[in-house]
């Protein structure tokens, strides 16, 4: 199996190499310089039809001109985080619950992301900062590894973090959220499994995926291995304009989520993060979106349609 750091480097970077990769001549349409740079993995791209501005992959990563254009509303930090922080690598918004903001990479750069904006602490390596406040707070059950991505530190950076938080009494679940499988499955490799199966812990992994067209086979069995340890897998995705704003995108992403065993359990609203606004759907429309969805399967393959508002305890159901 190829190391996933090599495969990471082929990651397109360029614009114009990625445009010439997809044939597609109508460079008029994007932004060339944007201020949050393409990302796009080579197996994503290789799903992208040639030659097709609409297709639902091509639009979540690469860069259209409404990108630059100013909206009410659109905000660099929808979200708050920054009234959130505890040290510069730690949030807590809810009870029991601390995200730590793992690292600033990520195996992709999707359009949308509400965290693009976030002034990441790139001096310090180290988490024990983070794991002091965690660990003098006995209210915390449950420690997020986010980011960026937190599958972007190799595993000689994840283990001291890991090992830390395993030692802490009161800490009974770590969750993951990554989208690096979606682009890189095999980060998902042998020392990476092992790491985690020494944890006392309970791990949970949260996947972001938004379409069916984003997955493989590749994809799916790195999951299994995941789901081998006694790790749940569950998915959530955002509500996107010209992705999966239909009952079909939806319904084909649940199934072949549900076919493998991943739970699929939240649908976001889009955070309203500047330069996204061309991805936003209407409220009433997702509603009607989620309530045809559950004439189509079963109740585990509908997901909870919900918003984050700043300040409030939890997700917000819509």
């Amino acid at each position: 199996m190829q190391k996933w750091k090599d495969v990471l480097r082929s990651n397109f970077t360029d614009l114009k190499k990625l445009l010439a990769y997809l044939e597609i001549e109508d460079s008029f349409k994007f932004l060339p310089s944007p201020r949050f740079r393409l990302n796009v993995p080579m197996r994503l791209a290789e799903k992208m039809a040639k030659g097709e501005l609409n297709d639902p992959l091509l639009k979540q990563f690469v860069p259209f001109k409404e990108e630059g254009e100013v909206r009410p509303g659109f905000e660099a930090d929808p979200v708050q985080d920054q009234s959130f922080v505890k040290t510069e690598k730690l949030l807590q918004k809810y009870s029991q619950r601390a995200l730590v903001i793992s690292t600033s990479a990520c195996a992709m750069h999707c359009r949308y992301c509400f965290r693009q904006n976030f002034p990441y602490e790139s001096e310090r390596k180290d988490f024990h900062q983070e794991v002091e406040v965690v660990a003098n707070n006995p209210m915390i059950k449950e420690v997020i590894l986010s980011g960026g991505d937190p599958l972007s530190l190799p595993d000689s950076k994840l283990k001291p973090l890991l090992m830390a938080l395993d030692e802490i009494p009161h800490v009974k679940r770590i969750r993951f959220h990554s989208r690096f499988v979606v682009g890189i499955p095999e980060r998902v490799d042998d020392s990476f499994l092992s790491l985690l199966s020494s944890l006392k812990t309970q791990v949970w992994f949260v996947t972001h995926i938004n379409h069916a067209k984003e997955l493989d086979d590749d994809i799916f069995a790195a999951l299994k291995r995941l789901q081998r340890l006694g790790i749940p897998v569950m998915n959530q995705a955002v509500l996107l304009k010209g992705v999966n704003d239909s009952v079909q995108a939806l319904k084909e992403l649940s199934d072949a989520l549900a076919d493998n065993g991943v739970v699929f359990y939240y649908l976001h609203q889009l955070d309203r993060v500047k330069g996204a606004h061309h991805f936003e759907v209407d409220r009433p429309l997702g509603k009607q979106l989620i309530h045809e969805l559950q004439a189509l399967g079963s109740g585990y393959q509908v997901p909870k349609y919900v918003e984050e508002i700043a300040g409030e305890s939890s997700k917000t159901l819509i």
